[in-house]
């Protein structure tokens, strides 16, 4: 099995199974010198781990990580450095109860990847989806904790903006609130909304969708490539790999499709700062593949669980009709757990975009009204 890797200079390979004896990553091209301890990794792992709330998954996981190699305590500087060379994490799983999946062993779940893996490779791991699991983001959060290491000076921060019909309302939207309740919901109004809503499909055993918001403040301009090193491209693509995740958009995304070409353009006046005001921000930080300096902003739609307990009609491996009920723990909207597996994917994005940026052009920016490249 192939592509486990993602990135260019900053590479991560994540490994594991969701119902192995542990799971984890390699983070390859992280430059040295770089503080970085577990402690700073588990604070972005604790915001993902599940069993924190009636509305997630129900698995006990302390997701304790361990670095393995790539850093070094040095005396000189009274700190653990990166080293440059690859650092391993590993993170053990500890409350695996597989045998809820003993009966789907030669049964496809509708909705999973049971039958394309088998379809593939002829061999699949059904102890709750293998490699296929959500339960492979937790090595995504240490490596995005890394990333954020790299592009510190970048602010990085996501909420949950709709579950299932229920939007927020954006002129109650405030950051601050997302950490006021187990939602990650900016509005404070719909919480109580999505509360009644999800403890109707929590009861009734079925799940509900997401939509998860991104934005990362401080990007400078320059980050990215043209034609196919594209910024948004590739952030589209790492947020579009994370597990139930079915469609991203950039700035106004879809919606842009009814604008007229003045209102789509987002004019630009000069700052109080010297530094290119964007008046508005339809391209979502992001023009020609190459970051503007305004905010990069995106959104990611989740499908709702597959995981349901509602009898569903499939097939198994002899080809034979069968209808199944999906058992064990799972989240009635993996939305809510996949705010820091969005923050972690962009934060991976942002420091590979900004590694080859300094590769390519040692840094520099053209400032405008200037005639240095800073």
């Amino acid at each position: 099995m192939s592509h486990n890797t993602f990135g260019h200079l900053f590479r991560v390979t994540t490994w594991g199974e969701s119902h192995g004896p542990a799971l984890g990553c390699v983070v390859d091209g992280c430059p040295p010198g770089i503080g970085l301890t577990a402690e700073e990794v588990q604070v972005w792992l604790d915001q993902r781990r599940p069993g924190q709330g009636k509305f997630v998954t129900q698995r006990q996981e302390p997701d304790a990580v361990k670095i393995l190699s790539g850093v070094f305590q040095d005396e000189r500087t009274a700190g653990q450095v990166t080293t440059g060379t690859p650092i391993s994490m590993m993170i053990e799983n500890v409350d695996q109860r597989s045998r809820d999946y003993g009966e789907i062993a030669t049964q496809f779940r509708p909705g999973h990847a049971d039958y394309t893996y088998f379809a593939k490779y002829g061999v699949r791991d059904y102890r709750g989806g293998g490699r296929a699991s959500a339960r492979e983001t937790a090595a995504r959060v240490a490596a995005g904790a890394v990333a954020r290491k790299i592009i510190e000076g970048v602010t990085i921060r996501a909420a949950v903006v709709q579950i299932g019909p229920h939007a927020i309302d954006r002129s109650r939207f405030d950051w601050d609130q997302r950490h006021e309740n187990g939602f990650w919901c900016p509005d404070a109004q719909t919480v109580p909304v999505w509360e009644e809503h999800l403890e109707k499909v929590r009861k009734s055993g079925s799940s509900t969708g997401a939509i998860v918001e991104v934005e990362a403040l401080g990007v400078p301009a320059g980050w990215g490539a043209p034609i196919y090193g594209k910024l948004d491209a590739e952030l589209a693509a790492a947020l579009m790999s994370i597990n139930a995740s079915k469609g991203v958009e950039i700035g106004a995304g879809f919606a842009s499709a009814a604008f007229s070409g003045e209102e789509n353009a987002d004019e630009m006046r000069m700052g109080n700062d010297g530094e290119p005001l964007f008046l508005s921000n339809s391209a979502g930080g992001i023009l020609g593949g190459i970051s503007s300096g305004a905010p990069v902003a995106a959104r990611v739609a989740f499908k709702p669980t597959s995981s349901i307990l509602t009898p569903r009609r499939s097939l198994n491996e002899a080809g034979e009709e069968v209808e199944l009920r999906t058992k064990g723990r799972h989240d009635p909207c993996v939305g809510i757990r996949a705010v820091p597996v969005v923050e972690a994917m962009t934060a991976c994005v942002l420091a590979d975009a900004y590694l080859r940026h300094r590769a390519q052009t040692g840094g520099g920016a053209y400032v405008p009204g200037g005639s240095d490249r800073r």
